[in-house]
């Protein structure tokens, strides 16, 4: 597979790391052969994907009255409660399918890792 500005990368580097006694186990190995080392700011990035759905579901109105006032005070624009009701729903179903999705690549590092 050619990515990038034409470097070859392997499509099977996991199976490398592990038949290769040099690799530091728990480190991804990149193409120059140092281990891959997550940067200040992806970690913080990592941490504010679980920390901003989890707060959107923890403010979250239980009644669309609330969140029709709510967003009618931030915004100054007005929301009927049908359309307060879509939105609190859908609010509801986007955090918590990302906080899945987090929960699912989180298992899925920590399988590859154990294999």
């Amino acid at each position: 597979m050619w990515i990038g500005r034409g470097a070859l990368v392997n499509t099977h580097r996991c199976c490398e790391a592990a038949s290769d006694s040099r690799s530091e186990p728990f480190a991804a190995p990149i193409t120059d052969g140092e281990p891959h080392r997550l940067t200040f700011v992806r970690r913080c990035l990592d941490i504010a994907g679980w920390i901003v759905p989890g707060a959107i579901l923890a403010f979250v109105p239980k009644c669309p009255a609330c969140l029709a006032a709510y967003v009618a005070v931030g915004t100054g624009f007005g929301l009927s409660l049908s359309t307060a009701a879509h939105l609190r729903a859908s609010l509801l179903i986007l955090c918590i399918a990302s906080l899945l999705y987090l929960v699912a690549r989180r298992l899925g590092r920590s399988v590859m890792i154990e294999k």
